[in-house]
């Protein structure tokens, strides 16, 4: 091993040699090859052995103290330091479990955690075999990795560090950082939505957003309305908040105008809608509907809550109408960052009144101190430097070639008798089904065939309610689509020949 110590550098790598260096000895530290107190050679020897400069090992040595793995003492040299809680990975720490039955925690958790709305997808998930690993995935709303510009947003988080380094590793502003709701003010202000910097709140994604607000509008028992199909997560906080959920039927041009009046004296303390592409069916509310729905709201004094997830994401020619904040500044809007451009950024926001933000903002820190500053940043430098507009002129002809190759398989294999429409815009195909269809059957007779679909029986409010499966075209590739097309066309007949076997009326014999 010689004065070595058995390191090697890589000149191919893009790792700098330093980076190579300190990595290479922590290794031998966390696996015990050197122990506490092994010292380290002195950096000339180690340069010349690893044939680098004498500066490469100083650093790399500076970077060691630094991160704690080692002491460095004038005059003696460099060593690896003592581990941390050394009682406790000798296991001289361990604590046995406590004899007994244990805490009576089925009496102890909060009624709200089982209810219906909160636990129906974990009750569906468990009845099921595991899946393959070649199961295509349709019931993921979400870009996969290689719709994600990893690249671009590696840059953007090495510049962050390099120019401000430890301070964005610090909790982020109670509201998010300046910089950024700047610069999602200036995003929506170009797409008629009006807003400030001084009216949004970062959040850790748009369903903590959603949380927020439904814990600051909300008692338990308070009627909350949504769509009578609606988007599951909302269902889910809403349901942890104790909230009682109010359905609104729909027509051809959004929530019935009619519905509406009818439940617009109930003391609803908020109204929950997704004017573009609708989650889970895709529809999108009329510009006329939806001056009706804000006039309807200044009248009951009923907020609306408009989460516009799919932002930027148009597919077809003709554009959203109008969004809901347009046509009064009292509309809550949500937004997020998810599925235009990364989930794992859990970078969302919400555009609140000015009576309403301080409470949101309130309740935010008291549920998380602070969000993450670094990500906010990386979010800020990826849109000054136009990689987001960059990205999404990117990412929507491939959704669209996605989205046209599985309609074109599901015209070729599906039952004939069913129909769609085509997405407008967002990630997903709504696929409605005649009214003796499960999709909960359909949903489990596709994954048997390899394929895993969203149904509507998770959208729901009342099983009464028309019902489909939601597929998404977003995380898998145009060749699997077809397949899953292929796939989905023989679970539906399967399960339609099934269902009108069971309803077919017995012959009379011996009239």
């Amino acid at each position: 091993m010689g004065q070595s110590l058995g390191l090697k550098l890589d000149t191919r790598t893009k790792a700098p040699l330093y980076q190579q260096v300190f990595d290479s000895i922590v290794e031998r530290v966390r696996t015990g090859v050197f122990p506490s107190g092994f010292r380290l050679p002195p950096t000339r020897t180690l340069a010349g052995a690893l044939g680098t400069h004498r500066n490469t090992i100083v650093r790399a040595y500076e970077e060691l103290v630094a991160a704690g793995f080692a002491l460095s003492t004038v005059g003696r040299g460099t060593f690896v330091a003592q581990p941390p809680n050394p009682g406790v990975r000798a296991g001289l720490s361990r604590i046995e479990p406590p004899g007994g039955a244990g805490l009576p925690w089925a009496s102890l958790i909060a009624r709200t955690s089982l209810g219906e709305l909160l636990t129906r997808a974990d009750r569906l998930q468990r009845s099921l075999p595991p899946m393959s690993t070649d199961t295509i995935n349709l019931s993921r709303l979400e870009p996969d990795a290689t719709m994600i510009p990893d690249e671009l947003i590696r840059r953007c988080t090495e510049h962050v560090m390099r120019t401000q380094g430890g301070k964005v590793l610090r909790y982020a502003a109670r509201d998010g950082i300046p910089r950024l709701r700047a610069l999602i003010a200036e995003d929506l202000s170009a797409k008629g939505v009006p807003a400030r910097a001084e009216d949004i709140v970062i959040t850790s994604g748009s369903q903590q957003g959603l949380d927020l607000l439904t814990r600051v509008l909300v008692n338990p028992g308070d009627a909350f309305l949504v769509d009578e199909l609606t988007f599951a997560g909302t269902l889910s906080v809403l349901a942890a908040s104790g909230a009682r959920v109010v359905g609104v039927p729909w027509d051809e041009e959004g929530p019935s105008l009619a519905g509406l009046e009818r439940l617009g004296q109930i003391g609803a303390k908020g109204l929950y809608l997704m004017p573009n592409s609708h989650n889970p069916t895709g529809a999108t509310i009329t510009e006329a509907r939806r001056e009706a729905i804000v006039a309807w709201s200044r009248r009951t004094g009923v907020p609306i809550i408009e989460d516009d997830y799919v932002a930027d994401l148009q597919l077809g020619e003709t554009p959203a109408p109008a969004p809901l904040r347009a046509f009064d500044g009292d509309v809550v809007y949500v937004g997020s960052f998810s599925k235009r451009l990364a989930p794992g950024l859990r970078v969302g926001f919400v555009v609140a009144p000015p009576a309403l933000r301080p409470r949101i903002v309130q309740l935010k820190y008291a549920m998380e101190t602070g969000g993450s500053e670094l990500l906010q940043h990386v979010l800020a430098e990826f849109m000054e430097r136009g990689y987001l507009k960059a990205h999404i002129a990117r990412i929507v002809p491939e959704y669209r070639v996605r989205c046209q190759a599985l309609e074109a398989s599901l015209r070729r294999h599906l039952p004939g008798t069913l129909r769609w429409r085509q997405p407008e815009r967002g990630l997903a195909l709504w696929l409605p089904l005649p009214s003796d269809v499960s999709s909960q059957d359909l949903f489990v007779e596709a994954q048997r065939l390899g394929v895993l679909i969203h149904p509507g029986s998770l959208n729901h409010i009342e099983e009464r309610t028309p019902t489909g499966i939601r597929l998404a075209f977003c995380s898998e590739p145009s060749a699997r689509l077809v397949e899953a097309g292929k796939r989905i066309g023989r679970a539906a007949a399967t399960v339609m020949t099934r269902s009108r076997s069971s309803h077919a009326v017995p012959a009379l014999g011996g009239i």
